[in-house]
């Protein structure tokens, strides 16, 4: 290759980069779902209970998440409104819209438990504090960083960079000081099955936690607000740059999900495989690999409760606009997303459950609610009347519809199965 060549390779490379950058943001939001507090719960029970064997689920989930991330992005940034306006207009009654509407609030509202549940579980572990006055301490998280960031979204998306980067950073710790086995990867990965009803329970749980209902509304709004008034040649280069983020942001979601799964398979399975809580997990961790494990295992954790809350609230706020066609005062959404969950979360301390079930129950009840974001997304952006140009492919399309049939199929046996 000549110098000229190269140079023009390079200089056609960094033109990418610096555009990406400047385009950065919507998929930034929506990864730090995909590595909340309700992964931390799924995938440490997965890798304890039943060591590499469920690593093939947190791929699949991954690339289900990774499709219908990009179909809702791609719905925003085509018709330059969200998911939830437009539904609201294809539902057009309010006997239809308030039904969905509330099925969708359910969805946000498990979502918000676990990302709760994430920061008194944290806070607790971190710095001694007692669960029930770390319930009340973590509900003010959410509300802090809203505050600091409501005037320049911009912050906001810096703010969870560096929560993506701690999260990451801190899992490659992870992976050092327990390093898992290649055979062990490869045979998770590649040969997939299931040891028994609980095994398919987690791997549910697993879908759940990784395809968010909230987040596939969240996603076309934040790609909205980037491509209003922008012309169509603008609107399908953004939509290469918003490919390009969510395949790259995704991906780092997918790694930190694998890492929690196989630090657990690593640390606990066989032997400690009957790890109850997250807390346990800290106090078998440290003995093993010692209290900088440990330590880094809950600061991720924490990080991870805080930015996903914010993001969770925010889609909360987004979906009831957008449904409803109102506008809501910003601070008492936030304030009531919340304070809902306080309230069950308080009293199941008080009776002694333990968060980390809690946490894997919220999960496979998102697994159920998935559909009601899904499929629209995907016949939605199915419509060439509504996307134009920027409509599915075919084999997208059916890629999009196998992925559903996956995600129903899971549900299904899961509802049949004795465990459930």
């Amino acid at each position: 290759m000549t110098t000229s060549k190269l140079y023009s390779k390079l200089s056609h490379f960094t033109g990418f980069l610096r555009k990406f950058i400047a385009y950065s943001g919507p998929a930034l939001i929506v990864s730090i779902a995909y590595m909340d507090p309700g992964n931390y719960g799924t995938d440490l029970q997965g890798g304890a209970a039943f060591g590499y064997s469920l690593l093939w689920v947190v791929w699949l989930s991954s690339a289900i998440a990774m499709l219908v991330q990009y179909l809702s992005g791609k719905l925003g940034i085509a018709t330059e409104r969200s998911m939830a306006e437009i539904l609201r207009e294809k539902l057009g009654r309010k006997l239809f819209i308030i039904p969905y509407w509330l099925s969708a609030e359910v969805a946000a509202a498990a979502t918000d438990l676990a990302e709760y549940l994430g920061t008194v579980i944290a806070l607790n572990l971190l710095f001694g504090v007692p669960m029930i006055y770390a319930a009340i301490f973590g509900a003010v998280d959410v509300i802090i960083i809203l505050a600091l960031t409501s005037r320049k979204f911009r912050l906001m998306e810096q703010l969870f960079l560096l929560f993506v980067s701690i999260i990451s950073f801190g899992y490659v710790y992870e992976m050092l000081v327990a390093p898992p086995t290649i055979h062990g990867i490869l045979a998770g990965s590649f040969l997939p099955h299931f040891a028994n009803s609980s095994a398919l329970f987690v791997a549910v749980g697993i879908i759940g936690a990784t395809v968010m209902p909230h987040v596939v509304f969240l996603h076309s709004f934040l790609t909205k607000e980037k491509a209003i008034g922008k012309t169509l040649e603008d609107r399908k280069k953004m939509r290469r740059l918003h490919l390009a983020e969510t395949i790259f942001l995704l991906t780092i979601a997918a790694l930190v999900n694998a890492a929690i799964l196989l630090m657990a398979a690593v640390a606990f399975y066989p032997n400690n495989s009957q790890i109850a809580s997250i807390a346990e997990a800290y106090k078998t961790l440290v003995p093993l690999f010692g209290i900088s494990a440990g330590t880094i295992f809950v600061i991720t954790l924490l990080s991870s409760g805080i930015a996903s809350s914010a993001a969770g609230t925010l889609a909360g706020q987004i979906i009831m606009e957008g449904l409803l066609g109102k506008k809501v005062n910003m601070w008492l959404r936030r304030i009531i997303t919340r304070f809902v969950n306080v309230i069950p979360t308080t009293v199941a301390i008080l009776l002694g459950f333990d968060p980390l079930h809690i946490l894997v129950y919220s999960q496979f009840l998102l697994s159920l609610m998935i559909p009601i974001a899904v499929i629209p997304v995907v016949m939605l952006t199915m419509d060439k009347k509504l996307m134009g140009v920027f409509v599915n492919r075919k084999i997208t399309t059916i890629i999009a519809c196998l992925f559903v049939g996956i995600v129903l199929v899971f549900n299904a046996l899961s509802l049949i199965s004795p465990t459930s």
